[in-house]
């Protein structure tokens, strides 16, 4: 189950990761809706250089999340994978709880599309995520 569990949160990290990787490289995709609005304007404007290092944080998450269900990854000890699980695990956790006000699940602002795509796809994703990953640190290795 761990390692159903973190080979799953793996591959949507990396699927994330690869994601950013295209919005960094110029991509348009599904950029309308990733970021916060205010006054019906996107809230910040990410750099390329800013959406490529979060590219890279979703593939080192990824890896850890790989390390940590048993599939060896990173040569680190298992006790600081574990707890870069159980950080990752957190992390997710809050991006769900979010800034209340813009985004995550006591966001005031709920009339935008952001808002909207954060109730329907980003707030599950982080929950599942944050769930995936504390089992992976939780549960006993094989």
């Amino acid at each position: 189950m761990m390692m159903i569990l973190g080979v799953a949160a793996a591959a949507v990290l990396g699927a994330l990761s690869g994601l950013h990787f295209f919005w960094a490289s110029g991509g348009r995709w599904g950029g309308s809706v990733v970021i916060p609005e205010l006054d019906g304007k996107a809230a910040f404007t990410p750099t390329p250089l800013a959406t490529g290092v979060v590219g890279v944080l979703l593939l080192g998450a990824a890896g850890v999340a790989l390390t940590a269900a048993g599939v060896r990854v990173l040569p680190l000890p298992l006790e600081w994978v574990r707890a870069g699980t159980g950080l990752l695990s957190a992390a997710f956790f809050l991006r769900a709880v979010g800034d209340f006000r813009y985004v995550g699940l006591f966001k005031r602002h709920r009339r935008t599309r952001f808002a909207q795509m954060d109730d329907r796809l980003y707030l599950p994703l982080c929950l599942g995520l944050s769930a995936a990953l504390a089992a992976v640190v939780l549960l006993p290795l094989p």
